[in-house]
């Protein structure tokens, strides 16, 4: 038996070079675009709305800034649960994505269940969405913070 193509595999040159451009500037006119893809301004067009309508594109929003949001302390923190059938998870999971404190959660195979990566103020404030959020998620059975001292690397996309 065959093992199935990538996804990506239905990409070619001129659709990777879209992404690229857009994955740094969502907000480019498209007429800007198709000149730094080497496409004219209609099929440029039409490979964008192929790329949304299979899901290469997501989605465009603004990235801001946390800092000037007054959120600019990031904990990560790892969560052990104590019960990791799947009702159990789909309620932390459910639970989870209800705390705006939350930027991203991720199942993990290892010594604990989940790797949350949360923003608060500061420490105090993070202590307060630990304790009074975080820990009462169901399921929770123990955590462990790491608390991050400086972002080097940090995006959302793939170049």
């Amino acid at each position: 038996m065959r093992a199935s193509q990538p996804e990506n595999s239905r990409l070619d040159a001129a659709d990777l070079r879209i992404l690229a451009v857009l994955a740094v500037d969502g907000r480019i006119p498209v007429t800007e675009l198709a000149n730094r893809v080497g496409l004219s301004k209609t099929p440029c067009q039409t490979r964008m709305k192929r790329l949304q309508e299979d899901g290469f594109i997501q989605g465009f929003r603004a990235v801001l800034d946390p800092a000037r949001l007054g959120r600019a302390h990031v904990a990560f923190v790892e969560v052990r649960l104590s019960d990791t059938r799947e009702p159990a998870l789909r309620a932390f999971n459910e639970a989870a994505r209800a705390v705006p404190e939350i930027e991203q959660c991720h199942m993990i195979a290892g010594a604990f269940d989940y790797l949350l990566k949360v923003r608060s103020t500061d420490i105090s404030d993070y202590r307060r969405v630990l304790g009074e959020v975080i820990s009462r998620l169901p399921h929770v059975a123990a955590t462990s913070t790491h608390v991050s001292m400086e972002a080097v690397k940090d995006e959302n996309s793939i170049r």
